[in-house]
């Protein structure tokens, strides 16, 4: 893999994230979700319930819960853009999940990124941001939390 020149860096500088933040979800009318920032995760996911398969005939669309924090309301989707791949869990095992496509709002930007459909209810974040989305984008320092959300509350709203 070739790596970016100075000048690259220079062009389109990383920002520094913490190892928390709340995230803006547009395409899903999802906001200030709880996410972690997850170096060590390549993939990133999202805190789904009821993932299901539904074929139509000759069609399969893929139908799922969105279920964030406590007392939040949960959404339901239907799609039939999705992928369904092999991804490495918490634990380091394979397992098959479905992926979706989406935009995610970190630092006032908005970045399209797979997002696997996962149950993370045992999880403190029902969100996940892996290194395949903070490649060349971001640099994570652990001391910080919630750097987004902030810069969020501080811009105006047009």
């Amino acid at each position: 893999m070739k790596k970016p020149t100075h000048k690259a860096l220079a062009e389109h500088p990383k920002q520094v994230i913490g190892f928390a933040d709340r995230v803006d979800f547009p395409d899903l009318d999802w906001t200030d979700i709880e996410a972690k920032i997850d170096t060590g995760a390549y993939t990133s996911a999202l805190h789904c319930t009821d993932v299901k398969l539904v074929s139509n005939g000759d069609q399969s669309r893929l139908h799922f819960t969105l279920a964030g924090a406590r007392g939040r309301k949960k959404k339901q989707f239907v799609t039939d853009f999705f992928q369904y791949k092999t991804v490495k869990n918490s634990f380091g095992q394979s397992e098959k999940r479905f992926v979706i496509q989406t935009r995610v709002l970190v630092m006032g930007r908005l970045i399209r990124a797979e997002f696997s459909l996962a149950n993370r209810g045992t999880m403190r974040f029902p969100v996940l941001l892996g290194r395949k989305l903070l490649r060349n984008k971001f640099v994570v320092d652990v001391s910080l939390q919630n750097v987004s959300y902030q810069l969020k509350q501080q811009t105006p709203k047009s």
